[in-house]
């Protein structure tokens, strides 16, 4: 086919061309897509820097001791009555707290040969028997571990009201608790060796006699103290 300069269409052309300029000019600013890029991925926010790691675990609390008073209708909890009628103020509960508290520090004086603690806590009779015990584990070289980590339960299992030969016809009064606690007690050796005992927890069951002299004015007196102690 023959076209002469006349019919040639020169403007189609033109257009032609710049059309195929803004495509090139276009690639050569964007590129080419293949298909194969990784989608944008839009940024998250920033991490927040954390510190080392801390465990605020707490060790775990024991739970209270359960204290166990006879009825007052009860023969023990009549007696406690009469006790009451010779010493004002006198509360079962109140006296539980009170053996509750003195069993942890005569068990932690005992342990370290505290006889002034002892002293003030035990009747003479009681504290000559835990007093000869300290003198010969010291005479041995030994040493008395003993850790109190719970008591489980204080019962008030007797009471006792006896009429004696106290100035003034007092009464005295005594108590038997029962205490079931959680405990380490290790006696060891001059060498650090077990002599005797457990380096682990044990339950053991006690029953301590406490003692007072009704009817003293107060602060004249000493309070209840420790009359007996043995295995229950």
């Amino acid at each position: 086919m023959h076209f002469n300069a006349g019919n040639f269409p020169v403007d189609i052309v033109l257009f032609g061309l710049i059309a195929l300029f803004l495509v090139l000019r276009l690639r050569s600013i964007l590129g080419k897509r293949t298909g194969l890029e990784r989608p944008a991925v839009m940024p998250g926010p920033r991490p927040v820097p954390v510190g080392p790691v801390v465990d605020t675990r707490a060790e775990p609390v024991p739970p209270p001791t359960a204290h166990e008073i006879p009825e007052p209708s009860s023969a023990v909890g009549q007696v406690l009555n009469r006790i009451r009628d010779h010493e004002r103020g006198f509360d079962p509960a109140e006296f539980l707290r009170g053996a509750e508290a003195a069993f942890r520090r005569i068990v932690t004086a005992y342990a370290a040969g505290d006889r002034a603690t002892l002293r003030d806590s035990l009747t003479p009779e009681a504290f000559s028997a835990f007093d000869g015990a300290i003198a010969a584990r010291e005479a041995e070289g030994q040493t008395q571990r003993s850790e109190i980590r719970s008591i489980n339960q204080a019962q008030l299992l007797d009471a006792t009201l006896v009429e004696g030969g106290e100035p003034g016809g007092r009464w005295r009064a005594s108590i038997d608790v029962r205490f079931v606690s959680d405990q380490i007690s290790l006696l060891l050796g001059r060498d650090g060796q077990p002599v005797s005992g457990a380096d682990a927890v044990t339950e053991l069951a006690d029953l301590w006699t406490f003692e007072r002299l009704l009817g003293a004015p107060k602060g004249t007196e000493p309070g209840w103290r420790l009359a007996a102690a043995r295995s229950a």
